[in-house]
């Protein structure tokens, strides 16, 4: 399979005139704190697999899931994903501390959201509507990532029907340091969240799915 990585923010007439400064160069400090978010539908599952198990277990950064699937195939999915894994995968519960080298991934019925607490982000679940038919929202989890300016964040879309993420993505780079991952049609199994998040014209690359982890590596600094 070819790999299809390429810078997408071209274009900038496109993007939205608040966005245009931080679109200079916003990822010269490898120093900041950095948190890896990954939206995923259908053929996620598969997608996660592929991503998670090549990541080191020294990444010095916490990974926020959210994988649209019901209430109680979350966990079997953490736990299957957590044995072939060199990091630690597990389902996200509420008031966790989250850590470097953890992914965490939102239970099924769950929005997942950050919120402060001292000098730590911790983990926030919470039942409220289905954001475009979807709980969790990977619109919502990005939106909450984008209010915490500290830290730089790497925006993963991956494989998945509808629009999922792209709203969500337009908030994090509108507010801070991002660098955005679409997974390529070449790989994906439904190419519409993808799609979706590069129609924005904030996307810093599209890659096939076997080049997703060591994009966010490179990203990683």
């Amino acid at each position: 399979m070819t790999n299809v990585k390429r810078a997408l923010i071209t274009n900038r007439d496109n993007v939205p005139e608040k966005i245009k400064p931080i679109l200079k160069d916003n990822w010269k400090n490898a120093q900041r704190k950095k948190i890896i978010c990954i939206g995923s539908s259908t053929g996620g599952p598969k997608a996660l697999q592929e991503v998670l198990t090549v990541l080191p277990k020294s990444i010095k950064a916490p990974i926020l899931i959210v994988q649209h699937m019901p209430a109680g195939f979350t966990k079997s999915l953490a736990n299957r994903l957590d044995a072939l894994s060199e990091i630690t995968v597990k389902e996200a519960e509420d008031g966790e501390y989250i850590k470097d080298g953890v992914a965490y991934i939102a239970p099924g019925n769950h929005h997942l959201v950050l919120k402060q607490v001292g000098n730590e982000l911790a983990i926030s679940l919470n039942h409220s509507p289905p954001i475009k038919g979807h709980r969790p929202s990977v619109d919502m989890m990005f939106e909450s990532l984008s209010h915490f300016s500290e830290y730089d964040k790497i925006a993963v879309i991956l494989t998945g029907m509808g629009a999922d993420g792209s709203k969500g993505l337009i908030e994090l780079k509108t507010k801070g340091n991002v660098k955005a991952i679409a997974e390529s049609e070449n790989s994906c199994i439904v190419f519409g969240m993808p799609k979706s998040a590069i129609s924005t014209n904030l996307v810093d690359e599209i890659t096939d799915l076997n080049h997703v982890a060591k994009t966010i590596m490179k990203c990683m600094g």
